[in-house]
């Protein structure tokens, strides 16, 4: 039986622009991980099976939990706003660490991308919508 139009849920507030962009860079860096994961797998050898075994699963569900916070942000869920800051914290000391030698662009790249993705996050905008979430949830 269909439900009547009283009866269907009210669709939540449009996420505004820098926080789609943030929720789709978060996307991408989960797809990147899980790549990461993939090829992990696929390179697995008996003389390193824990290791490799151990590193797909850590690369593969952080990128299941990427992916679930970017899902929630566009959504505009206001608790996938902390584990996403936190991921590009991380990512921004990846990225001193890459900075030396040969992995200087590499490094730029994680650098802008986390950076644009926690000032989406972190914009007028997304807070404002992030924070009438926070009141109309129980």
């Amino acid at each position: 039986m269909p439900a009547s139009p009283s009866q269907t849920p009210a669709p939540g507030p449009a996420a505004p622009p820098p926080l789609v962009v943030a929720a789709s860079l978060v996307a991408v860096e989960a797809l990147v991980l899980a790549a990461l994961g993939v090829l992990e797998l696929a390179n697995l050898r008996a003389i390193r099976l824990t290791m490799g075994l151990t590193t797909s699963i850590f690369f593969l569900g952080a990128a299941a939990a990427l992916a679930w916070c970017a899902w929630a942000l566009w959504r505009v869920r206001r608790w996938a706003r902390g584990p996403v800051v936190m991921a590009q914290l991380i990512q921004l000391g990846l990225a001193w660490n890459f900075w030396a030698g040969s992995t200087r662009a590499l490094a730029a790249g994680l650098a802008v991308v986390a950076l644009v993705v926690v000032l989406g996050v972190m914009h007028p905008a997304s807070t404002e919508v992030l924070e009438g979430d926070a009141r109309v949830e129980p």
